[in-house]
């Protein structure tokens, strides 16, 4: 794929991952629509894409509210052909399932699955309009809990992997359009939805900073990949255990539950 001279939308572009995936669209003359519930981050990252040698501008919203996934497309399509949608925002809220808010279950739901269905849904017209030579880019920013599902996140990685199946669906129906659909899957990574929580490398949490994550994704997309696994490599080891016998995951989580519980008790993004 080519990642240059792209048009398009990045959800979640305020800070981290979303961020950092702006600045290198941006690098590659990319005119971006960045989309996030904060103007002053916004801002500082649409300077960043500027600097870089792209164009940006800034869309301050909450896309879970009503009407606003209308606004974010109709904002979009004026800007040129739309052939670039990265669903990057998303949050976070570990703990027991019984003890979770449902206040907070449903913000996962809606942030992490219900909102990018809907972009995807409502930009995908104009995704599959793209030039057919050059094609046009679907990327998910998923979580490696979707790969392999820790305790204390049991919506959090619902939420993930029903984004994963959604873009693997959405794949083969759209197979000969001309869409590319991807799905990163990073483990911990060191950003601002992380500093809430204190575990480490011990736990499997081995943060991997920014600037080395958007890389891979950056050069998997350019090399066509469909799903890009970023996770540090403790937390690779239990994601190729898990495929081949899950069990042993369960008991080598179970000597870590009380320790891993106390260091996630109060990771919370939303």
């Amino acid at each position: 794929m080519d990642v240059g001279n792209r048009t398009g939308v990045i959800t979640g572009a305020g800070t981290g991952i979303g961020r950092a995936l702006a600045v290198d669209f941006g690098r590659h003359n990319g005119n971006l629509l960045l989309v996030g519930r904060r103007t002053e981050p916004l801002e500082e990252t649409a300077d960043m894409v500027r600097a870089a040698g792209g164009q940006a501008e800034v869309f301050a919203a909450d896309i879970t509210e009503p009407g606003v996934i209308d606004r974010v497309t109709g904002t979009a399509r004026p800007r040129g052909p739309v052939d670039l949608l990265v669903n990057n925002a998303g949050n976070v809220r570990a703990d027991h399932l019984e003890d979770l808010p449902e206040q907070d279950v449903l913000a996962m739901i809606n942030l992490n699955l219900t909102a990018p269905i809907l972009l995807t849904r409502a930009l995908l017209p104009s995704l599959k309009g793209a030039s057919a030579e050059r094609g046009s880019i679907l990327l998910a920013i998923s979580s490696g809990i979707a790969l392999t599902g820790l305790p204390f996140y049991t919506v959090y990685a619902a939420t993930k992997s029903g984004i994963a199946h959604f873009g693997k669906a959405l794949r083969r129906e759209v197979h000969g359009t001309g869409v590319h659909v991807a799905t990163a899957f990073p483990g911990a990574t060191d950003t601002d939805m992380m500093t809430s929580s204190s575990a480490g490398e011990d736990l499997g949490f081995g943060r991997r900073p920014v600037a080395d994550v958007v890389t891979e994704i950056l050069e998997s997309l350019t090399a066509g990949d469909h799903e890009i696994n970023t996770a540090a490599t403790t937390r690779r080891k239990m994601q190729d255990l898990n495929k081949t016998d899950p069990l042993a995951v369960d008991a080598l989580l179970a000597p870590k539950l009380a320790a891993l519980e106390t260091a996630v008790s109060t990771h919370r993004s939303i």
